[in-house]
Order: C-alpha cells, then sequence, then structure tokens
C-alpha cells in the first residue's frame, strides 16, 4: 500500500478513529491526541495496516498499541459529564468497554474485536457480556426521543422501556422538542437529524442544551461523518441508520452509565 493509499485510507476512517478514541478516554481533548498520535504512527510505518485482516482493523489496532504505550491513560474531562464518565470506567472491569464499543457501536466482528483488541475470541465475548451486563443494570432515567418517522419512535421507545428507562416525550419537530424538554426535563436524548417539518434535530438539541448545558445526547443518523467534524459540540454517542437494538441499547446504557445526574435512579 504507497503512501498516498494510506493516506486516503487513513483519511476516510477517522470520523470513526476519533469517535472511538473519544470514548475510549472519555475526553474529546485526549481522544483526539491519541487519535492524531495514531496517524501519525500509520504514516511513518503503514505495516499495522498491510499486515490487518483489514486497513480499518490494522489502524483501531494501532490505536490501541499507542494508547497502551501510554499507560492507557483517560483525558482530563472537558466536562462535567467527562469527570463522571471516568469516575464510572474506574469501576468497570478492566478491557470490558473496549470490547463492547468496537463490537456495537463500531460494528467490528467479534474476530476482528479480537484482532484489535489481541485476545482471543472467547475472552473478547466475554468481556462483551461483561460490559453490557455491567452498564445496563447501573442506572434508569427518563428518556426523550426526537424523531419524526412514527414506527421508529414506537421501535426505540420500546427497546428503551425494556431497558428498565422511562419515555418522557417523543417530539416530531424542533419547536415540539424545545417545549417538551422545557416542562420535563430529561435525563437523556435520543435524536434524529431530519425532522417532520424540515427541521434540524441538531437545532433542536442545541436549543435545549442552552437551556440545559447537562444532557447527554444520542445522535441518531444516515451519515455519521456529517456529526464527527471536530467541531463543537460534537456528539459522544452516534448510532448509524440503520441501527440496530443492540446499538440503541449499548448507546443508552453508556449515556447512562456515563453522564448521569441527580435525577437518575441509582
Amino acid at each position: 500500500m504507497s503512501n498516498t493509499d494510506i493516506a486516503t485510507t487513513v483519511g476516510t476512517l477517522l470520523p470513526f478513529l476519533r469517535r472511538y478514541a473519544r470514548a475510549l478516554t472519555g475526553s474529546q481533548t485526549t481522544g483526539d491526541k491519541f487519535a492524531a498520535a495514531t496517524l501519525e504512527a500509520v504514516l511513518e510505518d503503514g505495516t499495522v495496516l498491510t499486515n490487518a485482516t483489514d486497513p480499518r482493523v490494522g489502524l483501531f489496532h494501532a490505536l490501541h498499541l499507542v494508547w497502551a504505550s501510554a499507560g492507557a491513560p483517560l483525558g482530563e474531562p472537558d466536562t462535567r459529564f467527562s469527570a463522571i464518565a471516568q469516575a464510572h470506567m474506574a469501576k468497570l472491569t478492566p478491557n470490558s468497554r473496549e470490547a463492547l464499543l468496537l463490537k456495537v457501536i463500531e460494528g467490528f466482528t467479534m474476530t476482528e474485536v479480537a484482532e484489535i483488541m489481541q485476545i482471543n475470541m472467547d475472552e473478547a465475548q466475554h468481556l462483551i457480556t461483561i460490559a453490557a451486563t455491567e452498564m445496563e443494570s447501573a442506572i434508569a432515567g427518563r428518556v426523550m426521543v426526537i424523531e419524526d418517522e412514527a414506527i421508529i419512535a414506537m421501535d426505540i421507545s420500546a427497546i428503551v422501556r425494556e431497558m428498565g428507562h422511562r419515555i418522557t416525550a417523543v417530539a416530531r419537530t424542533r419547536t415540539e422538542a424545545v417545549a417538551v424538554a422545557r416542562a420535563n426535563k430529561p435525563d437523556l436524548i435520543l435524536a434524529d437529524i431530519q425532522l417532520a417539518d424540515k427541521s434540524s434535530g441538531i437545532d433542536a438539541v442545541n436549543d435545549i442544551l442552552a437551556q440545559f448545558a447537562d444532557i447527554p445526547v444520542i445522535f441518531i443518523t444516515a451519515f455519521p461523518e456529517r456529526l464527527l467534524t471536530g467541531n463543537k459540540p460534537e456528539p459522544a454517542f452516534l448510532i448509524t441508520k440503520p441501527y440496530s437494538e443492540d446499538q440503541i441499547r449499548s448507546a443508552v446504557s453508556q449515556a447512562m452509565f456515563f453522564s448521569s445526574t441527580e435525577t437518575l435512579n441509582v
């Protein structure tokens, strides 16, 4: 693979590497630093990509190598949520969350998770099971859904309720979302991007966060790269359409686990 090919491949995968690095360290700033260090290492020695079964696997493995060589640190908290996230991460079984993020959020196969983390498949599966259990059973709270497609809204709401959370409202437009959030502040928001009246779910969320800065948000979109630009605000939790139930459950569990407020039932 030539340097030009490596640069092109890395450029395509960079938004997702940044998403993972941020989740891995609990800090956007620190995550971006490790992503940048990974890019430097890969551009200096591209064999980490060519020796892997897939360039994407090789890139994420390179991030793990860079992160581990630094002592697998958590970052300096960017926000109050980052501080909470780091406190909660310290309580998790070591390596379990990395495996869960790689499998459920980043979409790697079990074989690929094992290759990235340099463990066997049985261990990878065991870690994922532990992480899912530790996160999902930790906290229950109030969730608002911003989604204009009725069937999708019903599906998401059903998944969230089955997890033990309460749906405070389902909003179809920006104006409705802001109003219901003001009337009944949620602990978590799941938001689509394109809403019924052609308004933006991003704008709706920004309006809500202008009133309540401490609400975690999960965006659901067919174009995740449009939200992973490096500009703030940038989502910590992002699900790609078409989504799976496991992705919803994992993202909700992590958002609740890492961003709990005084209103959550711990």
